[in-house]
């Protein structure tokens, strides 16, 4: 039998770690504790040993400190979605602020001229779209469980409604179970992918095995019920369709460039729309297109910025590693008239690949990459000539990396930088960084 892990009584809080965690020394050991303050006094119900570390939970706040709020959520503590509900909104954004100044410093070497205010949003039902695990369990009467999984467990939260999906998804997460309950391959269903459009929600059931007559009576039932489309996925992406007729794609709008983009419910779109909303309008101002300039968004997707940076621009050419995106910012080029946006499918991650996107000089390069950054173009930044980069980045350490090589290497220097509030509550950090050439 294993040794239960010990209570440690009246734990010192020294500081927060970048994701949120409480830092704390034990016994010469550093130790992690989640839902813990800098400047607290906790017991600490150790959860995890490892080798250089270990992981705890804070059991019982003994002194608390001013940044400290109750959580909303009544899964707060087990799911693994949000990490911060015990932290003050504005208590977060300055923990996001510091983790992406202090990357830069430490990793890229530079700190910016300018620390950019951050963009902030709704902190609830915000998300417009998640990836659900789906669990059938006869141990819990028989039903299936949908949600997110629990924190440092494969298991699925027992949960039924959440306080960070946009309304429409919010109180769709018990109904959902009740429905994989009712089907005959409810141990077959291991995820529902959800995305919110404008105007639309639409469900993704994962399907190992396919559903029988009776099992899509009840999927119609349930799709008309919550007014929501509903797809099964028996593969890989491209084995999404539609349970009876296409509806059709979803929407989102950018009121202030007239313009508005379709998208299907796995496609990558942002996941706050109020943030999104104000994130291009910030890219649109500091990249300041104009007539005369030629400008290249890289990793564009749907088109998220390279349509309403072509409202401005003269030119605007759009690279992106997914043909399928490139298609639908093509066609989303096409619906709202745009003329002066054209689209490229390229691995940007493969230098040996040839570059047709990067002929001529360019006067303004946008980069918008996932986790992974944007090390192969930072490399030849001075080589597409622009005066001026943004990047939008969902990863400090990656961002720091990069403007190491744009100001160290390429001639740049880091004009501006500031973190977006894309997830609250959780420890990701989004952020922006302007360069310039010197």
């Amino acid at each position: 039998m294993r040794k239960p892990l010990p209570l440690f009584e009246d734990v010192h809080i020294e500081q927060t770690s970048h994701d949120g965690s409480g830092v704390a020394h034990v016994d010469g050991k550093t130790l992690f504790v989640h839902g813990a303050i800098a400047g607290e006094r906790v017991d600490v119900q150790l959860r995890r040993r490892k080798r250089r570390h270990d992981d705890g939970q804070v059991v019982a706040v003994r002194e608390a400190s001013p940044n400290r709020v109750q959580p909303r959520c009544a899964v707060y503590g087990i799911c693994g979605g949000c990490a911060l509900q015990h932290m003050a909104p504005a208590a977060q954004l300055a923990l996001k602020e510091r983790a992406l100044l202090d990357a830069l410093e430490r990793i890229g070497r530079v700190t910016p001229a300018e620390v950019l205010a951050p963009l902030e949003g709704p902190v609830w039902h915000y998300r417009r779209r998640a990836r659900l695990g789906v669990k059938y369990v006869a141990a819990k009467g028989e039903r299936a469980l949908v949600g997110f999984r629990e924190r440092m467990k494969y298991f699925i939260t027992d949960m039924e409604w959440c306080e960070v999906l946009v309304e429409p998804l919010a109180r769709l997460v018990g109904p959902l179970g009740e429905l994989v309950s009712s089907l005959s391959i409810r141990d077959r269903v291991p995820q529902v992918e959800a995305a919110a459009g404008d105007d639309a929600v639409a469900l993704v059931l994962r399907v190992l095995d396919p559903p029988d007559d009776a099992d899509r009576e009840r999927l119609r039932a349930f799709a008309a019920h919550h007014d929501v489309q509903l797809y099964l996925q028996s593969g890989g992406p491209d084995t999404v369709e539609p349970l009876d007729a296409d509806p059709g794609p979803l929407r989102f709008a950018h009121p202030a460039f007239d313009c508005e983009l379709e998208f299907l419910p796995t496609d990558f779109i942002q996941i706050n729309a109020g943030i999104n909303t104000a994130m291009v309008s910030r890219v649109v101002e500091l990249l300041a297109p104009a007539p005369q300039h030629r400008v290249l968004d890289l990793f564009c997707g749907l088109g998220n910025f390279s349509l309403p940076l072509a409202r401005y621009a003269g030119e605007v050419r759009g690279v992106e590693g997914e043909a399928t995106l490139v298609s639908r910012a093509a066609a989303n080029a096409r619906r709202n008239g745009i003329d002066n946006a054209r689209f490229v499918a390229a691995n940007l991650f493969d230098e040996r690949e040839p570059r047709p996107w990067a002929d001529g000089r360019w006067d303004r390069v946008l980069l918008d990459p996932p986790r992974a950054g944007a090390a192969e173009v930072c490399r030849i930044m001075k080589r597409l000539g622009p005066s001026r980069v943004v990047y939008v980045s969902c990863h400090p350490g990656t961002l720091a990396r990069d403007a190491h090589t744009l100001v160290h290497e390429q001639g740049y220097a880091l004009t501006a930088a500031g973190v977006m509030d894309m997830f609250p509550h959780t420890g990701h950090v989004e952020a922006m960084a302007v360069f310039d050439r010197r």
